[in-house]
């Protein structure tokens, strides 16, 4: 997965360079964030409560290399590399929440084909009884 997806299922759009990312780690476009925040401060994919300043904040995906620069400048090494572990936990929650989904997808998939299957053999039956 290089791209991350909206996190609101109606959606799903691949997001590229602004996103609003929670601290409970869901991702949406600026889009479906407007909508979904204007109402509540809980976070649509979870329910979370979402009441601190930096519990929502929109970022981008593609920093400019002076903000790469720049961002964690000054920031002693311990703080960095917590910053990073983070950042990996939520890009491999993300991962596993993108798998769960096609895994209910393909789920949703063969049991449909199953149905369709038994119809087939229900109406290939039937017409060969005519």
């Amino acid at each position: 997965m290089d791209n991350l997806k909206c996190n609101r299922l109606a959606c799903r759009k691949v997001l590229s360079e602004k996103a609003v990312v929670t601290t409970c780690s869901h991702i949406f476009c600026v889009d479906c964030a407007n909508e979904l925040f204007n109402a509540s401060r809980l976070c649509p994919a979870c329910d979370t409560s979402l009441t601190e300043p930096d519990d929502v904040v929109v970022c981008s995906l593609s920093p400019t290399n002076d903000y790469k620069t720049s961002v964690l400048s000054g920031l002693n090494p311990g703080v960095i590399l917590e910053i990073c572990s983070r950042a990996m936990s939520f890009w491999q929650y993300q991962l596993h929440q993108e798998h769960s989904f096609q895994q209910a997808v393909v789920r949703s998939v063969n049991e449909k084909n199953a149905q369709m299957q038994k119809e087939l053999h229900n109406v290939s039956y039937s017409a060969s009884w005519k």
